[in-house]
């Protein structure tokens, strides 16, 4: 024990100087968007390698649990396969002398860090540039929205999660296509809230709410959740609906990224709008 405070005692301005200085970076970083961005695009390299170290080690015991889940996955993107079979089918399309690419692109990932009990939550996945993720790409798994891609490292991306009030998603009520935004409501990990829908519209509890598409970010109908109550609004001329989200933020663990192969052509026509 005495040795232990003869080191400390010897140690004292070292031990202050390191401390203070880590404070003054968590400052920093805290209150200035610049210093902020920088430090997580110059850290993620570091942070994701820890991060991945964690989820293998929270892997192997939950392996069971993820064996399930990937097997009710696989089964519902067979169901999905084999209905589209059976339409092409039905409605053959005959294009002889072309060969469409696809709008878009899908690449696996695996979550590594994440979370949801903040104001501003984000995700941490397992790929980056090197394997073709860029920002403003999408994030979704077999159960929904999860997020949007806004940094990356060669080998990690970071992202805002749908749990964070900074994102807004273009959404759309499916039995009638009446178009909103969603924003997370700050409150609950399994809720958020569905905007701009005017009263005049008929709406029920477990009405199904998707993607709507106006956005060059996700495709049209991606899963986002169901509502789960509503009111009108006083003194407006909208609804507060609050959807129930169909993504188990507390549990996602292999997601897909999503890429738009003709985002930067729409940016750029869209962009010849501006001013007129």
């Amino acid at each position: 024990m005495r040795s232990l405070f003869r080191f400390l005692l010897r140690n004292y301005f070292l031990m202050m100087f390191l401390i203070l200085e880590a404070f003054s970076l968590v400052m920093i970083v805290s209150f200035n968007n610049y210093q902020r961005v920088t430090f997580f695009n110059s850290s993620n390299n570091f942070t994701g390698a820890v991060y991945e170290k964690f989820s293998s080690f929270d892997d192997y015991f939950s392996l069971s649990r993820t064996n399930i889940r990937l097997a009710t996955e696989n089964a519902s993107l067979r169901k999905q396969l084999q209905m589209r079979i059976m339409q092409q089918e039905k409605y053959p399309v005959n294009r002889p002398d072309t060969v469409d690419a696809p709008v878009y692109v899908f690449t696996s990932a695996k979550v590594i860090n994440n979370s949801v009990n903040k104001q501003f939550n984000y995700i941490t996945l397992n790929k980056g540039s090197r394997q073709g993720i860029k920002p403003d790409m999408g994030i979704i798994d077999a159960d929904g929205v999860v997020g949007v891609i806004t940094n990356v490292s060669p080998n990690y991306s970071t992202g805002l999660s749908l749990l964070n009030k900074r994102l807004s998603i273009p959404a759309k009520i499916t039995k009638n296509n009446n178009i909103g935004s969603l924003v997370w409501d700050g409150e609950s990990y399994n809720t958020a809230d569905l905007r701009e829908i005017p009263f005049h519209v008929i709406v029920n509890v477990g009405d199904t709410v998707v993607t709507s598409g106006f956005s060059n970010i996700f495709p049209e109908g991606i899963m986002i959740g169901t509502i789960k109550k509503f009111d009108v609004e006083s003194g407006t001329n909208f609804y507060n609906i609050k959807v129930e989200l169909s993504a188990n933020f507390n549990t996602v663990k292999f997601v897909e990224v999503v890429q738009n192969t003709k985002r930067a052509e729409l940016i750029k026509l869209e962009s010849n709008n501006v001013g007129e």
